[in-house]
């Protein structure tokens, strides 16, 4: 099986099977992809334990899988792009809010759910992992995914930041 593999219909099955009455399909399916995502991760020689230190395993993700600004062909992100990126985001965003608290929070009836969705972390911070992610993607390192939990961590609930 592929690295992702059929993401997207996994996510269905589970979903369907896991999802609270309070809970909207696109929060699913973000809990959902951040486990597969991990076990994806691990099987591929990279620690996803969801320690705020497998952040930098991120990072290490895609500079292993980038070349020139651009997926290396035949790479883990030549193909199922987006279901990639999303997973990876849910990953990052689960990696903080089980660091600091908080909650995912989306809307299944906005056409672009999957970027939209958002982590609600304790002290009332909104952040958008996976949007955080498709901008490492298109930005490298610049827009480093540690620096950002790291950041964030240090920041939650401080007046200072």
């Amino acid at each position: 099986m592929s690295f992702v593999g059929n993401l997207f219909l996994v996510l269905g099955i589970v979903t369907a099977t896991t999802a609270n009455a309070n809970e909207t399909k696109i929060v699913a399916d973000v809990t959902v992809a951040a486990e597969w995502i991990a076990k994806a991760l691990s099987s591929s020689g990279y620690k996803a334990d969801f320690s705020v230190e497998s952040l930098k395993e991120i990072d290490r993700f895609f500079d292993d899988q980038m070349l020139n600004g651009a997926p290396k062909p035949n790479g883990l992100l030549a193909t199922q792009r987006g279901s990639r990126l999303f997973a990876l985001g849910a990953y990052v965003g689960e990696v903080i809010r089980r660091s600091a608290g908080g909650e995912w929070i989306g809307d299944d009836n906005d056409p672009q759910a999957e970027i939209n969705v958002a982590l609600r972390l304790k002290h009332g911070t909104i952040l958008w992992p996976i949007q955080r992610v498709i901008k490492r993607f298109n930005n490298g390192s610049e827009d480093g995914i540690y620096a950002y939990g790291i950041g964030t961590l240090r920041c939650e609930g401080s007046p200072k930041c």
